[in-house]
């Protein structure tokens, strides 16, 4: 079922991302790890994800700066997104949520959580 969907996993901590990635690979999941708003932004034109875990606190272009630019592109608006963030406040989900947000999961966060969440959206 979950065979050949994309994942890009966008956050500037290699402790968030290395195990993000090996779980998503062990679910069949085809992975693209970046480190910046900029480079997912880049990314999401060449690798054409189904699927962002995308983190607020980036460098330079923020994860609600990612958000909004996917939701507004009428070609990439139907991209599902997962907030992973350490922004806990309700104020900061309500904003994930109305940007277009498809979930919002806030650090730490478990992995069976994550996975779940993702397989959810994938296969709805």
């Amino acid at each position: 079922m979950v065979m050949g969907h994309k994942i890009l996993i966008v956050d500037d901590e290699p402790s968030i991302t290395v195990p993000l990635k090996f779980l998503m690979e062990q679910n069949q999941f085809e992975v693209m790890v970046v480190h910046s708003g900029e480079d997912a932004l880049a990314a999401i034109e060449h690798f054409e994800p189904h699927l962002v875990l995308l983190d607020v606190l980036l460098p330079a272009v923020d994860g609600f700066q990612v958000c909004q630019n996917l939701k507004s592109d009428p070609r990439r608006k139907s991209i599902k997104v997962i907030f992973l963030s350490a922004m806990t406040r309700d104020l900061d989900i309500a904003k994930g949520n109305t940007l277009g947000a498809d979930a919002y999961i806030t650090k730490p966060f478990s992995n069976a959580d994550v996975v779940r969440q993702v397989k959810d959206l994938l296969s709805s």
